[in-house]
């Protein structure tokens, strides 16, 4: 309905009032004269400048209790359909911490058996290192002993050859 047959609806309605206003008063009662056709034109008048959407007017506000219903269903669904998401959300969530929390553990775990097989292979590797610390000087001793040998053995050669 566009806002000229609102206007002309509208005034078609006041003029009705206005007939009714003015009409002739009967005396000693509140009834008023009015002349019959007059109204019945004005009104049907008013009846005419309303579109077929006053018809589906009516039947909505016929209907509006199973519109409301439906509305309220529909409403109720979307809330479940909210609170399954976010319970999902939630639990999602919870998954994820749970993850990292196990994540973070596991990594602990191969942090500290890291650690203690970092420490056996060094406690390996001093404990070799010490075994040929100790072969070494062995050997050095040994070397020595034989270069002092050889230097015993040349001073007596020396000495021999003195003698002569």
């Amino acid at each position: 309905m566009d806002s000229q047959e609102v206007i002309t609806v509208v005034e078609r309605i006041q003029s009705a009032i206005t007939t009714v206003e003015d009409a002739r008063g009967v005396p000693l009662s509140a009834s008023c004269v009015v002349h019959r056709g007059e109204l019945l034109e004005v009104l049907d008048q008013a009846r005419a400048a309303f579109p077929a959407d006053l018809a589906n007017a009516q039947e909505i506000i016929a209907n509006r209790e199973v519109i409301l219903e439906d509305a309220r269903n529909t409403a109720d669904q979307l809330i479940s359909l909210a609170r399954e998401e976010v319970a999902q959300m939630v639990e999602q969530t919870e998954i994820v911490a749970a993850a990292r929390e196990e994540a973070r553990r596991i990594l602990e775990e191969v942090d500290e058996e890291a650690r203690k097989e970092r420490e056996e292979i060094e406690a390996y590797i001093d404990s070799r290192l010490a075994t040929l610390e100790v072969i070494l000087n062995k050997t050095l001793d040994v070397v020595q002993r034989g270069r002092e040998k050889l230097q015993g053995v040349e001073e007596k050669h020396i000495l021999s050859e003195l003698a002569e």
